[in-house]
């Protein structure tokens, strides 16, 4: 039978270690097996899902890649969500998806359970799979594989389609550009419903035979402990990462630091993503280890696209040369190709990375494709043959702590508190965010401490999406049109 190529991977590793935690261990064949049992699951009387939606709210680890390798290999559309997402966050992502059915672990079930009843979508909990393996569907490369929810322009998420070709290239493209083997060992410490973790790390590390050791959460103690023990030989992070890591290092003790140094310099490779590396972290972090973090950069849509070069010049305040596979090019606002160095203009990708559409959204999809390249939104230069990233062309993406907010989204939920008029969110440069979320806000009566607002936006907005800073304001900077301008905005910071 034609298998997907990653499930055949698998099998060529099959003894090897897949995960491991404090507490166990997962071979490449308990996950085979693990994801055969829960495609049969799925499948019940069908022989093919069909691409029907399966939303996945699995805690990371081997369940979650069961999980996912189950979905795809009954013929589903893998939807991961986000675990610490608010209840009309999943609600949003379950209905635009048309999910018909979630997938979680017994820790996170019951959280969505009275959603999914009130939706009338069903429910089905990985640790109670049960039943007969039945015969698998073949499932061609080019059929959709994976929606996943990125925030855009617009005040709600746009779910973006890959195929299994799609991804396929995406982590083949970084396992020939960073040399991946089944020799490789890596911490996983990032969220699954983001393709830093979903293809970077836990896509390249299982295609490759590598380990993968992961943590519920960040947790610097005990992954400092484990470097200092020459736990990996990759290690992947955002700058907000790096940036705690590097308090961590001048607070301890010099014999602690060498040790932990020591480990860090072991490392045969070290990489930072999902949003810009400030040149002078990167620059502490080499003084501190010997280290050059190799930075890059990726969307949702493509990818990643742009690297610096594993064998070669680590450049502070770069993103490097096109990847792999991967076609790259820049143009100028005003319409032509860039071809000189050092001329701004929007980034363009083209190739096999790139995803398929935003779901069910035909016009912004047409909209963000030219003559077959992806219009990235990002302003970038070229410099002696490396990339630059100057900022988004839209002022209404805000990127910290690794992740991509809108703008719109965050305004939308702050307008629902009592005393606020007006607002306007934008992001601020901060050295261990890249971003801060900040609002300007107009009141109605009353005042407004900041403490107060973050308390009134637990359960209203994801964690994240929080404003880290408030400038109470008596009104908006505004155009001639009447719409507010967010240059102006940040002016009043």
């Amino acid at each position: 039978m034609t298998e997907l190529l990653i499930i055949a991977r698998a099998r060529s590793h099959s003894s090897h270690v897949a995960f491991r935690s404090a507490t166990s261990t997962h071979t490449y064949q308990q996950l085979l097996d693990g994801s055969a049992a829960i495609a049969s699951a799925l499948l019940g009387d069908a022989e093919d899902l069909k691409e029907a939606r399966v939303a996945l709210l699995v805690t990371p680890g081997a369940e979650y890649v069961a999980a996912q390798w189950g979905i795809w290999r009954a013929g589903g559309i893998k939807v991961p969500i986000c675990l610490s997402a608010t209840e009309p966050e999943w609600e949003y992502a379950l209905t635009d998806s048309q999910a018909g059915l979630v997938l979680a672990d017994a820790a996170n079930a019951a959280k969505i359970a009275t959603l999914c009843e009130r939706l009338g979508v069903r429910l089905m909990v990985v640790e109670e799979v049960r039943g007969d393996l039945k015969p698998l569907p073949e499932i061609d490369v080019n059929r959709r594989a994976m929606i996943l929810y990125t925030s855009g322009t617009t005040s709600k998420p746009k779910g973006v389609v890959t195929t299994h070709a799609n991804i396929q290239a995406q982590i083949e493209s970084l396992v020939t550009a960073w040399e991946w083997s089944a020799e490789d060992r890596i911490p996983m410490f990032l969220p699954l419903h983001h393709i830093h973790g979903i293809i970077n790390i836990i896509g390249c590390a299982l295609w490759s035979g590598a380990s993968v050791e992961v943590f519920p959460r960040f947790d610097l103690a005990a992954i400092l402990d484990r470097v200092r023990g020459d736990a990996y030989t990759l290690f992947m992070a955002v700058p907000t990462i790096y940036v705690k890591l590097i308090q961590a290092l001048e607070a301890a003790s010099e014999a602690d630091r060498e040790a932990i140094v020591a480990g860090f310099k072991r490392m045969r490779l070290m990489v930072s993503g999902s949003a810009a590396l400030p040149a002078s972290v990167h620059e502490q972090w080499t003084a501190l280890t010997g280290q050059k973090l190799l930075e890059r950069y990726g969307m949702t849509e493509i990818g990643m696209a742009i690297s610096n070069l594993y064998h070669g010049e680590r450049r502070p305040g770069a993103v490097g040369a096109p990847l792999p596979g991967v076609e790259v090019r820049l143009k100028a606002e005003n319409g032509p190709i860039i071809t000189a160095e050092d001329e701004p203009g929007e980034i363009q990708v083209r190739g096999p990375t790139v995803f398929q559409a935003y779901w069910n959204r035909p016009e912004a999809t047409a909209e963000t494709f030219e003559d077959g390249w992806f219009r990235t939104g990002d302003m970038a230069v070229l410099e002696l043959g490396y990339y630059r990233i100057m900022g988004r062309l839209s002022v209404d993406i805000i990127k910290s702590g690794g992740y991509k907010l809108s703008a719109l989204e965050i305004e939308a939920a702050l307008l629902d508190h009592p005393l606020i008029a007006e607002c306007a969110v934008i992001g601020l440069p901060d050295d261990t965010w890249g971003e801060a979320v900040t609002a300007a806000v107009v009141l109605n009566s009353g005042t407004l401490e900041l403490a107060s607002l973050r308390d009134w936006c637990k359960g209203r907005l994801s964690v994240y999406k929080i404003p880290q800073r408030l400038k109470v304001v008596s009104e908006l900077p505004r155009n001639a049109m009447g719409k507010v301008t967010k240059p102006a905005v940040k002016a009043l910071f």
